[in-house]
């Protein structure tokens, strides 16, 4: 590791200690190795931050931040800001129950192509701020399996990124206490999912991406079983909401998303077609907003 990350590391390390944070999350792709002279705060845990589905690096050496973690978190591989690595970060901390609710984390990120770590961030999930929308993120495990939360995460990040042939996509995938969801919603059209075994239209079936893509073109939302199962596609959402709790400019999908988590226990993602942020919702409100990255000139 150059010694440029050394010492970015090891002034992390430094106000994990000193803020008597709970973990510090290490953006490992920008790292040209991890192996770590610096000696890591005990009580601290180490969760690294990635988009490779295994981490590199000198996972047998004595030093190395892979033998030292507690965790790995695996990022959509896309272009992300750094405010947005820290936001899915936190989310996905926090819904994999690799932190407690309310505990404090020390993030240290950069772009990857840099090289170099050059942003220290820190996150006190038990208090509302720019990263954490509102505290009801730390009760997202009460309502939907990490596993299919990430799945579901990840997917809306990436179609909100890439869209379809180069268009833009808006769409709502709701996940969780479906019964009630599909009470209270109705078909706008033909559900394209009915009559499919359930092991086809599963979203933790990477196959069901290029499906799901398709049909984010459609009016409507997703619904999502708690296993994971697409119920449906083009779902009227009906419950309603007082709209003066919402941001202002927010559409008729934003609206619909946390009308309908303020009546279940369901969390909504919402991708926007006009900005391709990601919001998602539950209990009525916006818990996390992650902004697209500007497209590169």
């Amino acid at each position: 590791m150059n010694s440029e990350n050394a010492l970015f590391l090891k002034t992390a390390f430094t106000i994990a200690s000193k803020t008597d944070a709970d973990a510090v999350v290490v953006h490992v792709d920008p790292l040209d190795d991890l192996v770590c002279e610096e000696r890591i705060p005990k009580g601290i845990k180490i969760i690294l931050l990635t988009k490779k589905k295994h981490v590199d690096g000198s996972e047998e050496e004595k030093n190395s931040l892979a033998m030292s973690a507690t965790a790995v978190i695996q990022i959509p591989r896309i272009a992300l800001t750094r405010i947005s690595l820290i936001k899915i970060g936190t989310t996905l901390a926090l819904s994999q129950e690799i932190v407690e609710p309310g505990a404090k984390i020390v993030f240290a990120v950069g772009p990857t192509e840099s090289g170099s770590l050059d942003l220290i961030q820190i996150v006190d999930t038990s208090k509302e701020s720019e990263i954490v929308a509102h505290k009801g993120l730390a009760k997202i495990s009460e309502a939907v399996q990490p596993e299919l939360f990430q799945a579901v995460l990840n997917l809306a990040v990436e179609l909100a990124d890439t869209g379809r042939e180069g268009k833009s996509i808006g769409t709502i995938f709701v996940v969780g206490d479906h019964e009630h969801v599909m009470q209270l919603s109705k078909q706008m059209i033909m559900n394209p999912f009915k009559g499919y075994d359930e092991d086809e239209r599963n979203i933790l079936t990477t196959s069901l991406k290029e499906t799901i893509r398709e049909f984010a073109a459609m009016d409507g939302a997703f619904v999502i079983a708690d296993d994971g199962t697409v119920l449906a596609a083009g779902r009227y959402l009906g419950a309603a909401i007082d709209e003066s709790q919402l941001p202002r400019g927010l559409g008729s999908r934003h609206i619909a998303a946390a009308g309908i988590t303020s009546l279940t226990r369901a969390v909504a993602f919402v991708i926007s077609q006009s900005s391709g942020d990601v919001r998602i919702f539950k209990d009525g409100r916006i818990i996390m907003h992650i902004e697209k990255a500007p497209a590169k000139k």
